[in-house]
């Protein structure tokens, strides 16, 4: 079995390819130096435990070297599987939003909900989702600073895409771990795809949490799905406009029928028509489907009364 794909980021930080799917390029996680060890950015599912581990092993890390692990939120494409990791990074603390973590300490609500959103595909998605001992994991508002080599990790509260969204910053790369919250954008391309998912899609506070990020005036956006993007400050501000233009395209198709379906199918068409590379789209669903944003927006415009009279 082969290495996953490591890549140098500058600054010794390095970006591990998950092999999400067995598919390159969808998942990522970072590997960052810090003054007595190592911090990892993100563990993906239980199923991507062992790419993680042989990941970790091809950079020339030792288990016992890993000493933080973070995630930017507890989906299951980015956190679920940390409590596997438990044993296998034996000196790490875990940190996660703290709305999270009781969550991630006692998983019976997210196994029921990947049950319920993927049915059958659920065990071969995302694997075992193991608890995380509660000695193990400390919970993040947002503000909390934690030393790296060369500089900093600064936590940015970043809500939005969920409620327990957080973004990082690397002070030395001057970089954004966006997660979620500057949505999807894949290798070799500079399409941007909404992350809009059930069930506590905010996109007002998703809107203020582009922002946030903003702030930090980044060189560069560090995306799990997937890898560098140059364009840094620029694509949060490209980002808005996306969403922006998929919620006016679902608010339509959702006050003439307020059915899941029909959303989607409208978006569907939106981005055909307005994104020709059908190749990318596909991957592009891989991580971030027509299906959940339709759910999302729908939940979202219903729960601020955004359908009125004319919803049929």
């Amino acid at each position: 079995m082969t290495a996953p794909a490591v890549q140098e980021l500058g600054q010794g930080r390095r970006l591990i390819d998950l092999d999400f799917r067995d598919t390159e390029g969808l998942v990522a996680s970072y590997l960052l130096p810090g003054p007595e060890g190592w911090a990892l950015v993100e563990t993906g599912p239980s199923t991507c435990r062992d790419a993680l581990r042989r990941g970790v092993a091809a950079a020339g890390v030792e288990p016992d070297e890993v000493r933080q692990v973070f995630v930017t939120h507890i989906h299951l494409d980015h956190a679920g599987g940390m409590g596997a990791l438990i044993d296998d990074f034996p000196r790490a603390t875990f940190y996660a939003h703290e709305l999270g973590v009781p969550h991630l300490v006692d998983p019976t609500r997210l196994i029921a909900s990947a049950r319920r959103a993927w049915g059958p595909a659920s065990d071969a998605l995302w694997g075992p989702i193991v608890p995380v001992p509660s000695p193990r994991i400390v919970g993040l508002r947002g503000g909390e600073r934690f030393p790296l080599r060369g500089g900093e990790l600064r936590v940015l509260a970043t809500p939005g895409h969920a409620k327990h969204h957080v973004a990082f910053f690397d002070s030395a790369l001057r970089a954004v771990f966006s997660g979620d919250g500057a949505g999807v954008r894949l290798p070799a391309s500079a399409h941007l795809r909404p992350a809009v998912p059930p069930p506590d899609l905010d996109l007002e506070q998703l809107f203020a949490s582009l922002e946030t990020m903003r702030a930090t005036d980044p060189a560069m956006l560090l995306f799990s799905h997937f890898g560098p993007s140059p364009d840094g400050a620029r694509d949060l501000v490209r980002y808005r406009t996306v969403v922006e233009q998929w919620r006016d395209v679902a608010l339509r198709a959702a006050r003439e029928k307020p059915e899941v379906d029909y959303l989607e199918r409208r978006l569907r068409e939106f981005d055909s028509a307005n994104f020709e590379d059908a190749s990318v789209a596909d991957r592009e669903s891989l991580v971030s489907g027509y299906v959940l944003a339709a759910a999302g927006f729908l939940r979202y415009f219903e729960t601020h009364s955004l359908l009125g009279r004319d919803a049929r």
